[in-house]
């Protein structure tokens, strides 16, 4: 533990409350009269002055500095043998003493320290047993008698012992590990709840370039149309209807835009259609923007996971709008094959291409990247200056599944 165990912070809080009836019962017996050991009340009432001593050193159990520890247990030893040693009838309950020292010794130390206090313990519980007998006079029947009933007792008491050490071993053990669980489930929230912000974060980015990619770009282009109508609308209103009409095709492009961006928004894409149904609406979409036609060509033999269709749907749809927006292609192609362990997706245009040394980092690109390397696959784009582009994701259908 990081600090010292004290009555707010104890683990087993119940065991200070065992220790408090243990302890009062055993300074209550030795305030008893006792005809046959004939204590002096001083000291019966110095017995009982170090059993709340004792009892008040529970509420504070020292766990980082080993010196410490050592000073401590070394303490409670001392005042146990001082009950021992002067506490009339309360060496017959001698061995509650014992069990609450190992008890704390294994709120304290490892499992080495805890052995060695429990040795210490049974070798105290032995003096005093050795002590008892010579104080009673007996004849040599009832010293048989006597060292019969107490090695019964001794043997109950060190089997008392390890049953105390392993089952605080057992519950320690069994806390540390709620903790240790505790504490993983915490930074599991935590980090799902920053990938959810981050996440939030990407989409709000991917949306506003969406905005100022498609829906800004038409309706900076509308206003222009309009404004140029508006000034030829006197002077040459046949010239100004040509803007007008402009005008209202961009417009309309833009009400598709904001269609297409509420579309691609959809928590489940593929909720009410399988994914090569979905497949060919993107495809549609392609060739109402551009009049190209993609060639599709999808292999689903194997199935696959629901979160790999939702991915392949998501790289597909992001691959065909960076088509349409900038690639200027003729010719689109598309290829989904599927084995027993992997699918393989293949997208490819006759297009402008790009440097991919200068467009490397942008949200789209990166989007497919990181929708592939979630499910364990591997991601490459092929492209260059005048030579169109090539995408393929590869994706381990078997990892996926024992995910």
């Amino acid at each position: 533990m990081s600090r010292s165990i004290q009555f707010h912070n104890h683990p087993f809080r119940f065991l200070l409350y065992l220790e408090w009836i243990l302890l009062a019962f055993t300074a209550f017996t030795a305030a008893l009269p006792s005809h046959r050991y004939r204590v002096q009340t001083g000291l019966t009432e110095l017995t009982i002055c170090s059993l709340v001593l004792f009892g008040l050193m529970g509420l504070r159990l020292p766990t980082r500095n080993h010196i410490s520890k050592v000073l401590y247990t070394t303490l409670e030893i001392f005042i146990i043998v001082l009950v021992g040693l002067f506490g009339g009838k309360g060496d017959r309950v001698f061995p509650f003493i014992d069990l609450i020292l190992v008890t704390r010794s294994c709120l304290i130390f490892q499992l080495p320290g805890r052995l060695v206090v429990t040795g210490l313990s049974f070798l105290l519980f032995l003096l005093t047993l050795r002590r008892r007998f010579e104080r009673m006079p007996l004849s040599l029947l009832a010293q048989e008698r006597f060292w019969f009933f107490n090695l019964n007792f001794a043997i109950v008491f060190i089997l008392a012992l390890l049953f105390v050490l392993l089952l605080m071993n057992a519950v320690l053990s069994e806390r540390q590990s709620r903790d240790k669980l505790a504490m993983a489930n915490e930074k599991l929230r935590q980090y799902a709840l920053r990938i959810e912000n981050q996440a939030t974060l990407e989409e709000r980015n991917r949306i506003a370039r969406e905005i100022h990619d498609s829906l800004g770009h038409s309706l900076t282009a509308l206003n222009l149309q309009l404004e140029t109508g508006l000034k030829l609308w006197n002077s040459n209103p046949t010239k100004a209807q040509t803007f007008l009409g402009r005008a209202k095709e961009l417009g309309s492009k833009a009400l598709q835009d904001v269609r297409q961006s509420v579309s691609a928004m959809r928590s489940h894409p593929l909720q009410e259609q399988s994914l090569e149904q979905a497949i060919a609406g993107l495809a549609e979409n392609v060739q109402r923007s551009t009049g190209v036609t993609p060639i599709c060509q999808i292999d689903l033999s194997h199935p696959i996971p629901v979160e790999v269709s939702t991915a392949v749907y998501r790289i597909v749809q992001e691959s065909f709008t960076n088509i349409c927006k900038y690639a200027q292609a003729t010719e689109v192609k598309l290829e989904i094959t599927t084995t027993k362990t992997s699918l393989q997706l293949k997208v490819e245009d006759n297009g402008i291409g790009f440097d991919l040394t200068q467009n490397t980092t942008g949200f789209g690109l990166q989007s497919m990247r990181d929708r592939t390397l979630a499910l364990n696959g591997h991601f490459d784009m092929n492209s260059a200056p005048g030579s169109g582009c090539t995408m393929t994701a590869y994706i381990p259908l078997s990892k996926v599944t024992t995910n």
